[in-house]
């Protein structure tokens, strides 16, 4: 089995994607921490020249972008374990992931939590206007994912896949700030997923 060694701080949702699917498969991996919050070391800008993470070293071999590692680790660890049977199912697994990436990620990350969570712990004030512009954002990609999802218990059926793995960690964030409400106000499929599957076993360890 090659060395791998996960790249990224472990607060990072896309680091928690990939841990947990290391975490289902009992892969063992190292994880070096890299600091997101102060310019990235020459050494890792040599590895991945856009600074961000996660990174997987694969021996000496490097994959960056989440999207490719899942699926490089699904295939590799998992033996595609984690990707739906049909082809249409897999592009909604993609759609789903898509989604994440595009439109959830940047107002529930960027725009609700670090203003609800991060700035108050350095002793700073959130900034409601930034809050209030990302909540109808996150409404929207939430009530776009609910209507491709079954949630019969997972987001595809009864198969965890990729996609379960991606939302996961940024629905934890927006599960500790009083957003959560509105952003899931129509989105009873995906309240009933959440309450499921948040104590899965390798999600826990990897929010530890």
């Amino acid at each position: 089995m090659a060395q791998l060694t996960v790249y990224g701080p472990t607060i990072s949702t896309y680091v928690r994607t990939v841990r947990m699917i290391l975490e289902e498969t009992n892969t063992s991996y190292n994880l070096e921490n890299i600091n997101i919050f102060s310019a990235r070391p020459s050494e890792y800008l040599a590895i991945n020249p856009f600074g961000k993470v996660p990174t997987l070293k694969v021996d000496d071999q490097v994959l960056y972008e989440t999207n490719a590692i899942v699926e490089y680790l699904d295939a590799v660890v998992a033996d595609h374990a984690f990707m739906p049977k049909g082809p249409m199912e897999q592009a909604q697994m993609r759609q789903i992931m898509a989604i994440v990436d595009s439109y959830l990620y940047g107002p529930s990350i960027s725009g609700i939590t670090i203003q609800r969570l991060i700035v108050p712990s350095q002793g700073g004030q959130p900034d409601e206007g930034v809050i209030q512009s990302a909540v109808p954002k996150c409404k929207t990609a939430l009530e776009a994912i609910e209507s491709i999802s079954q949630c019969d218990p997972f987001l595809l059926g009864n198969t965890i896949t990729l996609a379960d793995f991606y939302l996961m960690p940024v629905v934890l964030y927006l599960s500790k700030t009083p957003e959560m409400t509105a952003v899931t106000a129509q989105t009873p499929k995906l309240k009933t997923w959440w309450e499921a599957i948040n104590q899965r076993p390798s999600f826990q360890k990897v929010i530890a």
